[in-house]
């Protein structure tokens, strides 16, 4: 079958339309003003290109462009996140790995990486001593400088989200010694240079902004210093750009092969412990701080440092990524910023839904799957999505719908709710016909409890009755 259509393209632009342009340029202004910020650079993301960025400084006619450097603080950790994941998906290690299983010695020898990854070890927020931010990392020469030796923890291990910049420092540590390299090295390799992210480095790099701290009670500022935090660094130390951090933001958003595959980045994403709060605006998966905005679920990581705040957001429902960088102690609530952008943006120009278009080919006995199913008596329905994809939905609600990847041998794999991960079989009856699908030992037939030697227990013989 062949069909032609003639007209034209319908897409969005490659850039934003003058009226969004003019709104995100205003939040910009806003929070540079109101944030008494010296600069601020922010810049939007949609379907993995650039599609909008602007700033705002205190120097009339002059604003940095997206190539200068800024410091981003705890986005640092998404970074190494990424390096830990790439460990796993090597076989080096594995999630549920106790620490000293790798890197022994220290006083987090049974957190698991999955719990520093998620801030979840009950490991210290911060190190003992001065304030490791604002000081050279000569001050913590080796790992047993980074936690108190008398109380490292806490909390007991997996049991709650506390938040801990030496986890991370240990983290670091683990990447050095299974890479048998520095941990920026082996970023710089193995993430930055294939991203193209050359403007991200552990030492600012000419263009780059100075930060300040401004007077809370007037207006004006202080440098602050610019420390090269050792240890530490991993917790909190590169400086990026715009241009680099929208580089960033594409590749969380969909993945990259060289890097990371869109399955790890997923699972990166989920959250691995409760929220503190009961409202559940944030929590934490794997390396990526989870928000709530205006009713969209972000994912990224806000980042600050003695001069400098930063923000970078995701959201995949919209296709929609923004990050915001001050150079300003406080005041310039940069991560607010970037989830603003992403709700103006959207607001704006909502994202089109792809066009429908049909299989290019379709498998028979496939087809012939599609349709009511019953579990019990309860409705289902069966659907055939590309790439030869079941896709399993309750028609009275419930939580039991699921996709279902198919497999080499015939069956299908569930990827989501309550059957994700569990078997979907397609039996049949001694003459080759369907007789039902059973997921995980769930029985689902044609017709409610019909056939009757399919359903687990039987049935009444008497069939159905009124009463």
């Amino acid at each position: 079958m062949s069909t032609t259509f003639e007209g034209h393209m319908t897409d969005l632009p490659p850039e934003l339309l003058p009226g969004t342009r003019r709104a995100l340029l205003h939040r910009v202004a806003v929070t540079q003003a109101e944030g008494r910020a010296p600069a601020v650079v922010a810049g939007v993301v949609r379907d993995g290109q650039p599609v909008w960025s602007g700033a705002r400084s205190m120097i009339d006619g002059h604003a940095p462009t997206p190539d200068v450097q800024f410091r981003i603080g705890s986005l640092t950790k998404t970074f190494v996140a990424v390096l830990v994941l790439r460990l796993r998906d090597e076989g080096l290690l594995d999630l549920a790995d106790p620490l000293s299983r790798h890197l022994p010695g220290t006083a987090a020898d049974d957190a698991t990486v999955a719990q520093l990854l998620s801030h979840s070890s009950g490991l210290a927020a911060e190190t003992p001593g001065p304030w490791w931010e604002r000081t050279e990392g000569s001050l913590r020469p080796g790992l047993a400088d980074l936690l108190e030796a008398e109380r490292p923890l806490k909390h007991p291990a997996g049991r709650l989200l506390h938040y801990s910049n030496p986890g991370y420092a240990l983290l670091g540590a683990l990447v050095e010694k299974l890479r048998g390299e520095p941990w920026g090295e082996a970023l710089r390799r193995e993430v930055l240079a294939p991203l193209g992210m050359d403007r991200t480095t552990l030492l600012p790099e000419h263009p780059h902004a100075g930060g300040f701290a401004v007077h809370p009670w007037a207006d004006v500022m202080r440098p602050e210093p610019l420390t090269d935090t050792g240890l530490m660094g991993p917790a909190g130390q590169l400086w990026s750009t715009g241009t680099d951090l929208a580089r960033w933001a594409a590749f969380l958003t969909s993945g990259d092969d060289k890097v990371l595959s869109t399955g790890t980045l997923a699972e990166m994403r989920r959250p691995v412990v409760a929220p503190l709060d009961d409202a559940w605006t944030t929590t934490f998966g794997l390396g990526l701080q989870l928000l709530r905005h205006e009713g969209r679920l972000l994912y990224g990581h806000s980042g600050s440092m003695p001069g400098f705040t930063a923000g970078l957001w995701v959201s995949a429902a919209d296709g929609l990524a923004a990050y915001a960088l001050a150079n300003a102690t406080s005041g310039a609530n940069t991560p607010l910023l970037a989830a603003q952008l992403i709700a103006l943006t959207a607001e704006q120009e909502p994202r089109l839904p792809e066009p429908w278009r049909p299989l290019p080919e379709v498998d028979q006995e496939l087809l012939a799957l599609t349709g009511p199913w019953y579990w019990g008596a309860a409705p289902n329905v069966l659907r055939l999505r590309p790439g030869g994809v079941l896709e399993l939905t309750q028609l009275a609600g419930g939580t039991r719908g699921s996709r279902f990847r198919p497999e080499p041998d015939g069956t299908w794999t569930g990827l989501d709710n309550y059957y994700a991960g569990e078997t979907l079989r397609v039996v049949r009856g001694s003459d080759g016909t369907v007789s039902h699908l059973d997921i995980g030992s769930f029985v689902y037939t044609r017709e409610p409890y019909a056939p009757a030697d399919a359903v687990p227990g039987g049935v009444e013989p008497e069939g159905w009755q009124a009463m």
